[in-house]
This record gives structure tokens, C-alpha cells and sequence, in this order.
């Protein structure tokens, strides 16, 4: 094999790129919402063709929650399947991985989502499984103006593209939540020192207290502690 072909090698593209985003998706440090924007800014470089991405999450079968998109034209496309109720993600890619839409112009799976995307410039989409957990599903959807833009070789690279943002996201989430409990384990403890100074408590009691607010005023246990260490006073005692 010859330079040349060493350097137009696909495979050895993808490599390189996947090794770029890998970088850049740790970079953002356990933030989803920056983690998905930035898979699909990276999906756009790194996909053939793809000229928009969206990541969506479907809840139920019913219910398309856009997450994070290349431009306002992907989110319309979300939203427009929640709305006809219709289209790969509220069908299809629950039961594949990978569903791809050639020409919305001719596609009969979804008639009406496909004329709409048709009549705003879309002719081309590739929808990439990225979780399943319950009854919620992530997506990755790709977008072409381009009739047939996503051959198998498209959807190969794409496919291995989703893997690892997939692991991306997954640790993100992970990340998040790790930071969201200590942060509620801090206002716990915040809140468990106020009555433990105030009415000479012990650990014990002073989370027993907490407790009890929490059930009898139907709150979240964090939710009282925080008012509580915000206010110095706890939900409704006036003071």
C-alpha cells in the first residue's frame, strides 16, 4: 500500500477522528448538555455527507424530547415527529439500531413526517440507537439535503461514531450525577448542623427532624435541607 493510500484510507480517517472527539468529549469535564452538543457539531465533521444532526430522546414511544441540535432546522424535525406522532425515532429505531431514510420524497414508512422534512429541504436522514434504559431512548439523527447521501459506508462510520459517543454521554451522565449527590449530601449536612446547633441535636436526630418535614410537607428531603440552609428556617414554620 502507498502513502497515498494510506492517507485516503477511510478507515484510518475515522481512527484519527475518533481519537479527536474522544479528546474533546472528555473535555467537557461530566456536562451532558455540553457533551451532546458537542457530539453533534462532532457527528457533522466526522460523518460523511451529514449536514445537521439532532440528538433526541424519546420517552414512552409517545413523547420526543429534542436534547441538542446542530441548528433550529433538526430541533423542527424533533418536534415535528412528536407532533404527527409519526417517524424513525417514534418507531423504528426502538426495534434497530440504525434506520435509514434514502428519499423523504419517496419514503411510505412515515408518508406524512417525510413530506414535511421534503418541503423543508431534507431528503436524507440515518437515526443511530444511542441507549435504550427503560422506556427512554436516545438518538442520534443525521441530516442531509441530499437525496441517498447515506450509503453503507456512511452508516458504518456512523455506527462506530454513535459507540463512542454513546460511552461519551454515558459517562457524563455518571459524572453528573456523582456531582449532583454530593452536592445534596452537602446541603444535608448543612442543615443537619444548623439543628444540631439550634436545638443541641444529635446527628441522629437533627436527620430524623428533616425527615419528618419531608414527609409531612411532601418534599424532597434535599429540597427542605436547602430551604432550611438558604433561609434558616424550615418550610413552612414562618421563621
Amino acid at each position: 500500500m502507498t502513502d497515498n493510500e494510506l492517507v485516503a484510507d477511510p478507515r484510518r480517517h475515522l481512527g484519527d477522528a475518533m481519537s479527536r472527539v474522544a479528546r474533546q468529549l472528555q473535555e467537557e469535564h461530566g456536562d451532558v448538555e455540553a457533551t451532546l452538543q458537542a457530539i453533534t457539531a462532532a457527528a457533522v465533521a466526522t460523518v460523511p455527507n451529514a449536514e445537521e444532526c439532532s440528538i433526541s430522546y424519546v420517552i414512552g414511544r409517545r413523547k420526543v424530547e429534542p436534547r441538542a441540535a446542530t441548528s433550529e432546522l433538526p430541533r423542527q424535525l424533533d418536534a415535528l415527529q412528536q407532533r404527527l406522532g409519526q417517524g424513525p425515532c417514534m418507531d423504528a429505531i426502538w426495534e434497530n439500531e440504525v434506520v435509514r431514510v434514502d428519499d423523504m420524497r419517496t419514503e411510505d414508512r412515515w408518508r406524512e413526517f417525510a413530506a414535511e422534512a421534503a418541503d423543508q429541504g431534507i431528503r436524507s436522514m440515518i437515526c443511530f440507537q444511542l441507549f435504550v434504559v427503560g422506556d427512554q431512548l436516545g438518538a442520534m439523527n443525521l441530516f442531509s439535503r441530499i437525496p441517498g447521501a447515506f450509503g453503507d459506508e456512511c452508516q458504518e462510520i456512523g455506527q462506530m461514531f454513535a459507540g463512542h459517543a454513546a460511552v461519551a454521554l454515558a459517562g457524563a451522565e455518571h459524572e453528573e450525577h456523582l456531582r449532583v449527590g454530593m452536592s445534596n449530601r452537602d446541603l444535608i449536612g448543612q442543615a443537619k448542623g444548623i439543628l444540631m446547633e439550634r436545638y443541641r441535636l444529635t446527628a441522629d436526630q437533627a436527620f430524623e427532624v428533616l425527615s419528618q418535614v419531608s414527609q409531612e410537607k411532601n418534599r424532597k428531603l434535599v429540597d427542605v435541607a436547602r430551604e432550611l440552609s438558604d433561609t434558616g428556617a424550615m418550610p413552612g414554620s414562618g421563621g
